[in-house]
């Protein structure tokens, strides 16, 4: 199974035994959207909810850090998910924080594990049918074991900042990675990581909400001054929209590439962190 397949695949494969289908919709808080609500009123038939701020470190001051493995694997188990399933994750804006449960799913050794393309809009645009109502999927067994390489901490991207083993890469606005726009969450700082690139994600979509075609995703990443033959780490607000970096470049067959977790919540939120802007 490809990391990104199409409303025509789901449809096809739906129903299938080994085929679990996610909603993994989130919105920032601001925006006041309650996406578990919403998943009740409307969701692909068969499909689960996966709350990215339950299913984490909930004792972190940091939003939707990643859980433990042993949380993670009792988590997805009681969403109904098996180690051997193929997991195909969607939200409902498109391409946006499915690509952060891919990722988690990957982080945790589950790599059968894909990204619907246009996600719920596409879907319901093409007139094929919902559901609605909470699901009481029954208990699975599910395993995870942390792939460290998959995910950078505030010690490593410091320490990357002098020894520049990895690009970075942020996802935020140009008025955030400049600091010529205001932070959405209160209390950061403007500006970004020093020495990283920048390439807002929603510069990787099509007008209905899919992601540009291979060739033109190379082009923007070399745009943005990303060499696709060394390593990545992708950043952001919060670790959501980082992780659509990271799908885009495993898309192109790049498999250096890292998340950091804590994104610019952490380091824009801590008075020792360098700043650029």
């Amino acid at each position: 199974m490809d990391a990104l397949v199409t409303t025509g695949w789901l449809a096809a494969h739906l129903g299938k035994r080994d085929v679990r289908v996610v909603d993994g919709s989130w919105h920032m808080p601001q925006l006041r959207r309650d996406p578990r609500a919403e998943f009740a009123q409307a969701h692909i038939p068969g499909a689960v909810f996966f709350d990215i701020d339950a299913i984490a470190d909930t004792r972190s001051p940091l939003p939707h850090m990643l859980p433990d493995a042993r949380t993670f694997a009792a988590r997805v188990g009681a969403l109904g998910i098996g180690r051997r399933d193929r997991v195909v994750v969607y939200d409902t804006r498109g391409v946006v924080s499915a690509a952060r449960v891919w990722w988690t799913f990957r982080a945790f050794g589950h790599d059968a594990v894909a990204v619907l393309d246009g996600g719920l809009p596409k879907w319901r645009a093409e007139g094929r049918a919902v559901a609605s109502g909470l699901p009481a999927p029954r208990v699975r067994t599910f395993t995870a074991r942390l792939r460290k390489r998959l995910v950078r901490d505030l010690a490593q991207i410091r320490a990357n900042i002098k020894t520049r083993r990895e690009q970075v890469l942020d996802a935020r606005s140009h008025g955030r990675f400049t600091a010529t726009e205001p932070e959405p969450r209160p209390g950061l700082r403007g500006g970004h990581i020093p020495g990283s690139l920048n390439l807002p994600y929603d510069r990787l979509y099509r007008p209905d909400g899919t992601l540009l075609r291979r060739e033109d995703l190379g082009a923007a990443f070399a745009q943005a001054g990303i060499d696709l033959t060394k390593p990545v780490a992708t950043t952001c607000g919060s670790g959501v929209t980082a992780a659509v970096l990271a799908l885009a470049l495993h898309l192109l067959g790049h498999d250096r590439v890292a998340l950091y977790d804590g994104s610019w919540t952490e380091w824009g939120g801590r008075a020792g962190t360098p700043v650029e802007t």
